[in-house]
């Protein structure tokens, strides 16, 4: 897997849900750009689904089991914080529901970051943790 490719396509992703968060739904580019987002996610899928969906499908099997796997462009989190150094950041808040027999009682969710491509698990608004990184 090409993932040099991978982290440019999600990183394209990104850019694009973070620009149209920032633009009011009245605004005459809005739905050209939500028609450009979805180009963007539907390429995504196309070229990289197959493996993240296997990706996915072993960071389930390994902490969360019981909870099903989406396709991946679920994982994207809606808003990312981006840094200088161009290092990506999501707020604990944000991902897909999962349940995590480790942490009973936890809200517990999965998200996919990029820069190094990594999932993320968030614990609750204390703790996040990487679950899976590219090597």
């Amino acid at each position: 897997m090409d993932t040099k490719a991978l982290d440019k396509a999600l990183q394209e992703i990104i850019a694009k849900r973070n620009e149209l968060q920032n633009i009011d739904y009245n605004n005459p580019e809005y739905d050209d750009l939500e028609e450009a987002l979805h180009d963007l996610e539907d390429d995504f899928q196309e070229e990289f689904g197959e493996f993240m969906e296997e990706v996915l499908q072993k960071v389930h099997d390994e902490i969360c089991p019981d909870s099903d796997v989406l396709y991946p462009i679920a994982y994207i989190a809606k808003s990312y914080t981006v840094s200088g150094k161009n290092e990506f950041q999501i707020d604990q808040s944000e991902g897909v529901y999962v349940e995590v027999d480790k942490y009973p009682g936890k809200e517990t969710k999965l998200a996919i970051i990029p820069n190094p491509i990594r999932v993320v698990l968030n614990v609750g608004k204390e703790k996040q943790e990487v679950v899976w990184t590219t090597k």
